[in-house]
Formats: structure tokens, C-alpha cells, sequence
């Protein structure tokens, strides 16, 4: 029974082996993978991948930009993988810790085998082994061998070499090494990579997120006042690292910095108060801003005391570990006076209407208040790009189509302001506003006008901008100016359009002045004309059934579209000259209701009529219920600073430093090993025999040199 029990101990004994040392060839398989090269450099590869992503894509915008760039579908798929915030994402500091702990565990494994094969002379050599050398020489001195060991020693050491003698076999050793360093920069170098990424995890948001995990703070993604934010979705003064924003107005404070996250903000304390004195801003000759600059006072919120400070770009105020940058800069809620004039129907009275940036105002129009206007951006000044853009293309050979010229033009009145990069052309037109008038269900179309006029291929137009979405650039509506300088002719010819009495008012005149009444047995002819002029001024106007809904010079193109190709081209050319002709004498009629004088029919008059009649049929993309014209404003500015606490900071800059030692050293230091065998002549008694052997880790030019200066001294006490 007894032997029986001693043999099942002694299995079991055996499985406990078998299973421990199973576990222990598992943990030194697992140490072995995490500690190899191969793994580092995989990890290596990811972070640089990422780091690209990073680049590319801005980081930590706001979440609608995402949409409107990629679509619902890439941004789902975008922000699952964590690219919006990739060096905040959970994948990316996993990798960043494991790449600690792979090279921490490479520098555990070889850094005690560096620093012994740093200090060791190897002394154990033979007189055999060095003769198995590459680079080796041997040679005989009439020197006795304690003599000959001292001079060879003190020779080498005169090279730099830390020298080291010893007695072996009947003989006597020289055993002599410099460039040690070479190993200490490998040892620098894989420490500098873990300080580094210790550094960016103590500056990551690590932190935010134990305190989330363990405290429950959570973002909020509400609107409120600062102030008023729960006490669940702030950061207390002792969070260890942040990196947040703020922004502040001309006159007003802050004492607390908002952290962007994935689904809100959290709302950072501060241990002080930044209040914006002023703001200041610099250009160059060229209007292009130079210097950003804010006037802060700053107060302690534990003892009250203040101090006066000037932030500028790349010139923080360091503050209780805390830095402020000068980040950019905005509008502080400017407040604006702007005149509507009505783009829709046959009226033509305007109205004042007042706003502030980044606030909202109804849009009361004849008492209906089916839109509103969201004020989104004001510019005291604007650098565009004023080159000429070609001459007009209405004015093109004939030889091309109708719908060719037709489109040519419009595109050409549809672009953008300014196309061209030269400096000459560069110039500050003044002030402009930006805005969206949203409707009852909520769709929203976004604008920019300018306020004053602008001279665009010779004529000073106001320019209107327009687009859908924001990732589409604005399309621009040239409305001409007039003698005075203002849209009001323009407005009137607009509203003169819509208004059918007027155009066969002026559909009447057009052929009464091309027919005078003495020419006799014409006047079928005179009843045709007025007719066509009415016609065209309908197609015009887009109040022609057969053009289809269009308006403009679209209109009239898909019209003539009806006569036969071969009479396209003289159709065109009669169509344009009434068309021309008729709303000339629609703006006098107009000016005439008005109460208004006739304007002469000189060069500059043909011009603006040229110019208006384009925008008027370019009008019909610009689609909006009234056109707002700045006519005064208040601007109130704002800084926007960036408030870090980053303690991984100087880590930072200890392992760079650590980084460029260990590289230098790895690079421009060689380690090289020098012996030197000394033993009695075997056939000359007093006599010595030298054995020199020498290695080095890269064989070079300059080792080879080295090596044959080291011989050819030390061979001088050759017999």
C-alpha cells in the first residue's frame, strides 16, 4: 500500500515538473517574441502608419466636418477605428505600451551583457587564437620582453588605447581597447524610445480617462453656460496633464479651457483667470498677417494677486506648470447693420437688418418669417487675388455655337474670385460677412458678401457668394455697381423684370424707338418686334412655359434649341440684339416709375446694362429670398489660446537628448580591441617575439589605416 502511494507522489511530482517547466518555456517563449527585433519593428511600422493618418487627417475637429468630407458611411466606418483622435485612440496607446515593454525588455536582456563586454579586457586569449586574426603582424625586437611590453604599452596608450598588462604562459599580454562608447550608444539609444513613449503616455489623455473610468466624469455635449456645467463633467485643478482651448473676447475673461472628446467636451478648471485686454495684429506689406499677439492680465484665483503679459506665436506664458499659446484667433461676436434687398418677386423696398456673429436673427420679410439667418463669420479685411480673368467671353467669335458661348460665359461668371497665386495681385478688398439662411425644415444654404465694391475685369461689381454644402467652394454672383457706387440700379432692373407691365412697357418702347413712327407701312413689322421683345423678356425673366422653368441666357438657349441647326447661329445673334435692346429701355422704364431722369446711352452706361444683364441671368443659382449688403459693423475680436499641462514635457527632452547621444555614439564611435603577445625568443636568448592582433566591429578605410599606423610604430623596436 505504501509503495503503491510512494509512486503516485512520484507521477504527480513528475506532472508539476512536466506542467512548470511547460509554463516556464511559455513565459521565455513569450519574453523571447516581445524582446525580438522583429516585433519592435512591426510595432514601429504601425505607429508610423498611424502617425501618417494623423498627419493627413486633421485631428480633433468637430464631428459634422468629418461628415460632410467622407459621408455617413466612411465617417461611421473612420470613427469606429479611432482616426479622428489616432494618438488619443485606445489601439495606438496599446501599441505605445507595448512597444515600452518590448524594448524595455531588449535592454534588460543585452544592456548586462553590453556593460560586462564594456568593462572586460579579454584576457582570455591565446597566442594561437590571435594568430587566427585578419588583421595580425609579428615581428622580433633585441629588446628584453618586460622591457619591449612596457614601451609597446606606453605607445599605445599615447593612441588613446586604456592599456592593460598581464602575465600569461611564460608571457606577457598587452591587452588594450578603445571606443566603448559604441556600446553605451545602443543602451542610450532603446532607452531614449521608452523615456519617449513614457513621456506621450504621461501627456496623452490617460488621465482623463482613469478619471472618467474610476470617477464617472463624462463628456457633455449640451449647450449652457460654462459656469453651469455640472461638476460630472469637469476636470478638477489636480488632473495631472490636458490640452484644451479657449477662446476669448475683447474685454472678457476665462478660468476654464474645454477638452474636445469623441461624443462632447469636458470642461478643464483653471488655477487662474485670463482676461483679454486686447488683441493685436500685424501684416505685411502684401496684407498677409504677420504677427498675433494678445494683451492678457492674469489672475491667481488663490491669492488674487494679477500680473500684465503678452502671448504671442511660439511665445507662451508659462504660469503654475500650466502654457498658454497664442493659437489663432476670432470673431468675439462683432455686431453687424446690413440692408436686405429682395432677389424673389417684383419688389423692390429693402430693410434694415441687425446681427450678431455666431448668433441668430429671424429673417422678416413682407411678415413672413419662413427663414433665419445664422450669423457664422464677419472679416474687417479680406486678401483676395485680383488678377484679370480674360476678357468677356459674350464677346467670342461667332463662329462658335450658341449653347458653347453660352456655357463658356457662365462658367466664367460662376468661378471663384480670385484664381491666381501672384503676389502683385494680391490685395485687401475690405470687409465681408458670412452667413446661412436656414428655412422652416431645417436645410440650410450658406453665403458671403462682400461689402464693398471690387474691381473684377475692369468693372467694380459686388460679389455675392453662394454654395450648398461646406465642402464646396463659393460661387460668386457679380453684381454690378453703379454711378453711385451702390446695387440699387441693378436691385431695380430686377425687380422691373419680374414685373410683367413693365417688360411690355418696355417690350413697346424697344420697338417704337428701332421703328420711328414716320417710316410708313411698317407697322406690322413694329407689332412683330414688340412682340419678340416680349417674348425675350420673358424667356429672360423665366416666366416662359417653353424654356422649361430656366431663366437667363439657359432659357433662351433651350429655346432656340426649337429652330433648325442651320438657322441657330442668325437666330442667336437677331434674339441677343433685341434682347440687348429691350432691356435697355426696361431699366429707363423702371427708372421712370421711379421718378427718375433717363440716362444717357453712352460707352459706361452700355457697359453696366452689359454687366447687369449677366448677373441677372447668373441670379437664378444664387436662390435666396433677399441679398444682404453689409453697411456697418462693430468688430469685437477674440484669441483663441491652447492651454496645456503637459509634465511628459521635460521627459520628453531628457529622452531626445539620451536619443541623439545613442545614435551619435552608435554611429561615429568604434570600438576597437588591440593584444598584443609578448614572449622570449625562442632562438635568441635576451630577444623578444611580438604577436599583434587587432578587430573591430566595422571594418573600415580608417580601421585599415589604423591599423597599419598602429604596425608600423610599434614594430619600431623591431631587432
Amino acid at each position: 500500500m505504501s509503495t503503491s502511494n510512494n509512486e503516485i507522489k512520484v507521477d504527480e511530482i513528475t506532472t508539476a515538473g512536466i506542467q512548470l517547466k511547460t509554463s516556464r518555456r511559455w513565459l521565455a517563449d513569450a519574453v523571447e517574441l516581445l524582446s525580438s527585433m522583429r516585433f519592435a519593428i512591426s510595432l514601429l511600422t504601425i505607429i508610423a502608419i498611424a502617425s501618417v493618418i494623423g498627419t493627413v487627417l486633421k485631428q480633433n475637429e468637430p464631428m459634422p466636418n468629418y461628415v460632410n468630407q467622407f459621408g455617413p458611411f466612411w465617417f461611421e466606418v473612420f470613427g469606429k477605428l479611432g482616426l479622428y483622435a489616432v494618438y488619443s485612440s485606445w489601439w495606438f496607446l496599446l501599441i505605445m505600451t507595448f512597444l515600452v515593454i518590448s524594448t524595455s525588455l531588449c535592454i534588460a536582456r543585452n544592456a548586462p551583457k553590453m556593460i560586462k563586454d564594456v568593462r572586460s579586457w579579454r584576457e582570455n586569449v591565446r597566442e594561437q587564437s590571435l594568430r587566427n586574426f585578419h588583421h595580425k603582424a609579428e615581428w622580433t625586437s633585441a629588446t628584453a620582453p618586460a622591457e619591449l611590453a612596457r614601451q609597446l604599452a606606453e605607445r599605445i596608450a599615447a593612441k588613446g588605447y586604456k592599456t592593460k598588462l598581464m602575465a600569461k604562459d611564460n608571457a606577457t599580454l598587452i591587452s588594450a581597447k578603445q571606443g566603448a562608447a559604441n556600446k553605451w550608444g545602443y543602451i542610450f539609444a532603446h532607452s531614449a524610445i521608452v523615456i519617449i513613449c513614457i513621456g506621450g503616455l504621461l501627456d496623452s489623455d490617460l488621465p482623463i480617462r482613469a478619471q472618467q473610468w474610476l470617477y464617472g466624469k463624462t463628456p457633455f455635449n449640451g449647450n449652457g453656460i460654462i459656469a453651469q456645467i455640472p461638476e460630472e463633467h469637469r476636470l478638477g485643478l489636480g488632473n495631472p496633464t490636458f490640452r484644451g482651448n479657449t477662446l476669448i473676447p475683447e474685454g472678457s475673461a476665462s478660468s476654464t479651457a474645454i477638452i474636445p472628446q469623441k461624443d462632447g467636451v469636458m470642461i478643464q478648471d483653471l488655477p487662474f483667470t485670463i482676461q483679454l485686454k486686447k488683441f493685436i495684429i500685424d501684416f505685411y506689406s502684401t496684407g498677409m498677417p504677420k504677427l498675433f499677439a494678445s494683451e492678457v492680465v492674469i489672475r491667481d484665483n488663490a491669492d488674487g494677486h494679477t500680473f500684465a503679459a503678452t502671448i504671442k506665436v511660439n511665445q507662451p506664458l508659462i504660469y503654475k506648470g500650466i502654457a498658454v499659446y497664442q493659437s489663432s484667433f476670432e470673431d468675439g461676436g462683432s455686431k453687424l447693420k446690413l440692408t436686405a434687398y429682395p432677389m424673389a418677386g417684383a419688389g423692390t423696398a429693402s430693410f434694415p437688418v441687425s446681427g450678431e456673429v455666431n448668433g441668430t436673427t429671424p429673417l422678416v420679410n413682407n411678415g413672413n418669417t419662413d427663414y433665419t439667418i445664422e450669423w457664422s463669420g464677419f472679416r474687417p479685411f479680406n486678401v483676395e487675388n485680383m488678377a484679370q480673368s480674360g476678357d468677356d467671353l459674350r464677346a467670342v467669335t461667332k463662329a462658335k455655337s450658341l449653347n458653347q458661348r453660352l456655357g463658356e460665359d457662365l462658367s466664367s461668371h460662376l468661378g471663384n474670385a480670385a484664381k491666381s497665386a501672384n503676389k502683385k495681385d494680391l490685395r485687401n478688398v475690405g470687409p465681408s460677412v458670412q452667413y446661412k439662411l436656414r428655412d422652416k425644415t431645417g436645410q440650410a444654404r450658406e453665403f458671403s458678401n462682400y461689402m464693398q465694391s471690387i474691381k473684377v475685369d475692369d468693372a467694380y461689381v459686388f460679389l455675392a457668394g453662394v454654395r450648398d454644402t461646406p465642402d464646396e467652394p463659393f460661387r460668386y454672383l457679380r453684381i454690378p455697381a453703379d454711378d453711385e457706387d451702390t446695387v440699387q440700379e441693378w436691385m431695380r432692373m430686377r425687380a422691373a423684370l419680374l414685373n410683367p407691365e413693365l417688360r411690355q412697357a418696355a417690350a413697346h418702347r424697344y420697338a417704337q424707338r428701332a421703328i420711328p413712327e414716320s417710316r410708313e407701312g411698317i407697322a406690322t413689322l413694329r407689332v412683330q418686334l414688340e412682340q419678340s421683345a416680349t417674348r425675350g423678356l420673358s424667356l429672360f425673366a423665366g416666366n416662359d412655359k417653353q424654356a422649361g422653368g430656366q431663366a437667363g441666357y439657359l432659357a433662351i438657349s433651350k429655346f432656340l434649341e426649337q429652330v433648325p441647326p442651320q438657322e441657330q447661329e442668325k437666330a442667336a445673334d437677331i434674339f441677343m440684339k433685341i434682347l440687348n435692346g429691350s432691356m435697355w429701355d426696361l431699366w429707363q422704364v423702371a427708372r421712370e416709375k421711379d421718378g427718375l431722369k433717363e440716362l444717357p446711352a453712352d460707352e459706361k452706361h452700355a457697359r453696366f446694362l452689359q454687366l447687369a444683364t449677366n448677373a441677372l441671368s447668373d441670379a437664378s443659382f444664387y436662390n435666396a429670398p433677399v441679398y444682404l449688403q453689409m453697411t456697418g459693423f462693430d468688430e469685437i475680436k477674440a484669441s483663441v489660446f491652447q492651454i496645456t499641462r503637459s509634465p511628459g514635457k521635460k521627459v520628453v527632452y531628457l529622452g531626445c537628448l539620451l536619443l541623439v547621444l545613442g545614435v551619435f555614439s552608435m554611429l561615429y564611435v568604434r570600438e576597437r580591441r588591440l593584444w598584443v603577445w609578448i614572449r622570449p625568443d625562442k632562438d635568441a636568448t635576451g630577444q623578444s617575439h611580438a604577436l599583434m592582433a587587432m578587430s573591430s566591429q566595422r571594418k573600415t578605410l580608417d580601421f585599415e589605416k589604423e591599423f597599419e599606423v598602429l604596425r608600423t610604430q610599434l614594430k619600431q623596436s623591431e631587432a
